[in-house]
């Protein structure tokens, strides 16, 4: 598989999808599509077919605000309700790409992504419920810095740690940025001492590397306490005046910015256009993990 073409077509189609939409959040879509890009295609564990089967994995999208991410992806490894007309629907009444993940709306999705802080709080609900219930999956979690701000974060982080919780992984979008700047108006948390002290294990990577990505993941697999991963990126990673900044936080790229992203990260294709060698290695990370009924694709 080649990586690097693969999440590029996630990051273009979600900045497409939101630019199409006219509204969304374009900085951590972009931003995150390396990581994401190795969680799907080598560490969770999900059907495709039937998005419910219960030992899969679970994904909780803390800072839900970049759900186009998400969509593209579940397009891309080729869920088959995600298709590209509903992309094309982002953030429109009767679509299945709301502007945040929603259980119940979007096959595949693990949570509704609210305010932020509740989705780090709920995986840790989520994978006490394994512990309790002896289920063998693990719960991935993405934040952000918004989320580590929220004091319902820093409850929950505290119980994960009393509790051991070493089913629960969680991957910070360390950018040192937010809607309203840089990290540093309001925060100076040493949010990775803040972990450790109450518990977790502690990792880092370069979140644009993959074979770091994977490397950090690989290391959090067999941990005896639920791990917190600093992954260290660029919000708005490609755009070629916005990124690092917080103009992309919340906010459509524009078509000039959108062209010269697609020209820094060398995709000539038409808007939704994926060439069919990237898809195809995509659907074959569809297929990797199946349910027990199903013929797992080696």
């Amino acid at each position: 598989m080649e990586l690097k073409q693969m999440a590029n077509a996630a990051r273009m189609l979600s900045a497409e999808m939101i630019e199409k939409a006219k509204s969304g959040h374009p900085g951590v879509a972009l931003g995150m599509a390396d990581i994401m890009t190795v969680l799907w295609t080598k560490f969770m564990h999900f059907d495709i077919q039937n998005p419910a089967w219960e030992n899969r994995d679970r994904f909780v999208f803390s800072n839900g605000h970049g759900s186009s991410l998400l969509y593209s992806i579940f397009y891309l490894l080729g869920f088959p309700k995600m298709t590209l007309d509903q992309l094309k629907k982002f953030r429109q009444l009767g679509s299945i790409t709301p502007g945040h993940p929603e259980l119940g709306i979007t096959p595949g999705v693990d949570f509704s992504a609210g305010p932020l802080g509740q989705g780090i709080a709920s995986s840790v609900g989520m994978a006490l419920a394994a512990k309790i219930q002896k289920k063998s999956h693990k719960i991935y979690c993405s934040v952000g810095d918004g989320c580590l701000m929220e004091g319902v974060a820093g409850e929950a982080i505290a119980l994960a740690g009393l509790w051991k919780l070493n089913n629960l992984i969680v991957l910070w979008d360390d950018n040192e940025i937010t809607i309203d700047g840089g990290t540093n108006i309001s925060s100076v948390t040493n949010m990775k001492m803040r972990f450790e002290a109450d518990g977790w294990r502690v990792l880092g990577c370069d979140g644009h590397d993959f074979d770091d990505i994977e490397r950090a993941l690989n290391e959090a697999q067999n941990s005896d306490r639920p791990t917190l991963i600093d992954c260290k990126t660029i919000i708005g990673f490609g755009a070629p005046t916005k990124a690092g900044k917080s103009s992309c936080h919340g906010a459509p790229l524009g078509a000039e910015e959108l062209a010269g992203l697609r020209q820094n990260l060398g995709w000539p294709y038409p808007a939704f256009e994926i060439p069919e060698n990237i898809l195809s290695d995509w659907r074959r990370a569809g297929l990797r993990t199946t349910s027990p009924h199903l013929k797992t694709l080696q």
